[in-house]
């Protein structure tokens, strides 16, 4: 398999790979969702490819979708909808302003199990936070998934060490280039 970026315009003729892979991922534990939710994120990523410095890449091969990410620049002004009131909550109006507003939010990042172990996910993160600006990036998961922390420990994300309130367990991560993560 080959991770590529794609144009978010691109994203509806990979929608099936894409919402499978969705669906194998993230009902598994500790995400647990419903496979229908593959559908939803599919119907969402539509609406997210408008967003303002949308990026995806896509882990493709043999006509298979094996892994996607996605990714976007958070709005100056900070959202309220979906877990971004609670990550506010946590970290601060001086926080989010300086350290999320403005850099690259990874979205979702998704390998197939199938295709699990080849450095797909790492190449994946790699290819939609490359362009992060003066490498702020950030994203939020589960304090739960544990093999995920691994992963992007590995890939040298540092977590913030704030539990955010509100949702089960969802932590902030900086990427390595973020100059809040730097020592």
């Amino acid at each position: 398999m080959r991770v590529r970026l794609v144009e978010g315009a691109s994203l509806p003729s990979y929608a099936d790979g894409i919402r499978q892979v969705y669906a194998d991922v993230f009902s598994e534990p500790p995400w647990n969702e419903d496979p229908s939710a593959g559908d939803r994120y599919v119907e969402r990523l539509a609406a997210d490819a408008a967003r303002p410095g949308f990026t995806a890449a896509l882990a493709l091969g043999a006509g298979t979708v094996g892994g996607f990410a996605t990714a976007w620049t958070t709005p100056d002004v900070f959202p309220s909808g979906r877990s971004y009131g609670h990550v506010a909550e946590a970290l601060g109006p001086g926080r989010v302003e300086g350290w999320l507003c403005g850099a690259l939010e990874v979205d979702e990042l998704a390998v197939s199990p199938d295709a699990r172990g080849a450095g797909l996910g790492a190449a994946l993160l790699s290819a939609v936070t490359e362009a992060a600006p003066d490498g702020r990036c950030w994203l939020l998961t589960s304090v739960h998934a544990e093999a995920t922390l691994r992963f992007y420990r590995r890939a040298g994300w540092h977590q913030v060490p704030v539990s955010v309130p509100g949702r089960a367990g969802l932590v902030v991560l900086l990427g390595p280039g973020h100059p809040a993560a730097r020592p």
